[in-house]
């Protein structure tokens, strides 16, 4: 089996602002001295896992990432018995994925911090909470009740992905078995300013010609170079071994990266777009970015291409020397490119599962 599948997409956006910094605007990154457009990897990720996608090709093998567990256990035994004994019940459950809130806070069966939780860690929850309530004897010890609750493997394709830390429970921690870097523009750019006014509807002549509301955003386009690194091994690891879920995991990750995409002002930009070209390698080589290809702004060399088609050629030249250099490494490769209609997004899905 070749451990490593890596992503290297190139995708279109026209004006948009998919993911703001604190005050509204696109992230920007300044990258060989030029300042690119930048989608973190987070909200990348919270796209993903969140999608139409996701949820239909993993169906229950999604997990929740949430301060809530408690609330889940304390819903669940409410009607059953006095509000103090479940929620005394709750905050026991919810202590096992991290440091919950004090007594007098407004919601205190919630933990501080999110955690992802896994189907089967939700399921083993609420069978403690009914042993507890049918007068079973509470676990004291922190850790005793951690292994009776949290998992090391499980089918949450998610948490095997995307990882997972709990604090105060490191021993059940999940490493990552999907690296995503920030997705950057292979161009420089100018974040541009949108002003607008809204007009109210219901106000008359007789009164001011003015708005009824003035205000600005923050947009900008590009073509975005956006790497994805898939450790199978690890990924089969974190799933028990279950080489169907991590087939499943594969394809929704490849399906939802070419074509979901953060949600940041869609409604005002209309930012849906698609992966316009997708290099997948497999192999057991380590893992290496091709984001140095444009290191330097691909504007300075386009001559006579445009953006997203000299960023293609490029990132194949790139590509292409590394292995002069360091050799193929037993690396493979497949190509989509939507603008001259080869290959396809099924072959790619098909070729990152093969052997796996």
């Amino acid at each position: 089996m070749n451990r490593f599948v890596q992503l290297h997409l190139l995708t279109f956006y026209p004006p948009s602002n998919l993911n703001r910094d604190d005050t509204g605007k696109p992230k920007t990154a300044v990258i060989g001295g030029a300042t690119r457009l930048r989608v973190s990897s987070q909200s990348l990720k919270r796209a993903w896992r969140t999608s139409d996608i996701a949820h239909d090709v993993l169906a229950q093998h999604l997990g929740d990432r949430t301060q809530r567990i408690g609330s889940v256990v304390l819903d669940h035994l409410r009607g059953r018995l006095d509000e103090a004994k479940a929620m005394e019940i709750a905050r026991e459950v919810a202590s096992a994925f991290g440091k919950v809130k004090r007594e007098n806070d407004p919601k205190p069966e919630f933990t501080e911090q999110l955690a992802f939780i896994s189907p089967e860690e939700r399921a083993a929850a609420i069978v403690y909470a009914e042993s507890r309530a049918a007068g079973e004897r509470a676990i004291g010890e922190k850790k005793a009740l951690a292994e009776v609750l949290l998992r090391k493997t499980d089918t949450a394709a998610d948490i095997a992905m995307f990882g997972r830390m709990l604090t105060d429970s490191p021993d059940f921690n999940r490493e990552a078995a999907v690296q995503v870097a920030h997705a950057v523009t292979t161009h420089k750019v100018v974040v541009d300013e949108d002003y607008y006014t809204a007009v109210d509807d219901l106000k008359t002549n007789a009164e001011d010609a003015g708005a009824g509301f003035i205000g600005e955003t923050g947009f900008g386009a590009g073509v975005f170079y956006l790497y994805i690194n898939i450790d199978r091994a690890l990924l089969l690891k974190n799933l028990g071994g279950d080489a169907e879920v991590a087939k499943k995991a594969i394809e929704a990750l490849i399906r939802a990266s070419a074509t979901i995409g953060p949600r940041g002002k869609s409604a005002s930009f209309a930012s849906f777009a698609r992966a316009h070209f997708i290099l997948a390698e497999r192999g057991d080589a380590a893992p290496r970015t091709l984001a140095g290809a444009f290191l330097q702004p691909i504007e300075r060399v386009a001559k006579e291409l445009d953006f997203l088609n000299a960023s293609i050629e490029k990132l194949v030249e790139t590509r292409e020397n590394f292995a002069a250099v360091y050799g193929h490494e037993g690396v493979v490769e497949r190509r989509m490119n939507a603008l001259t209609g080869e290959g396809s997004l099924a072959e790619i899905v098909g070729f990152a599962s093969e052997a796996l």
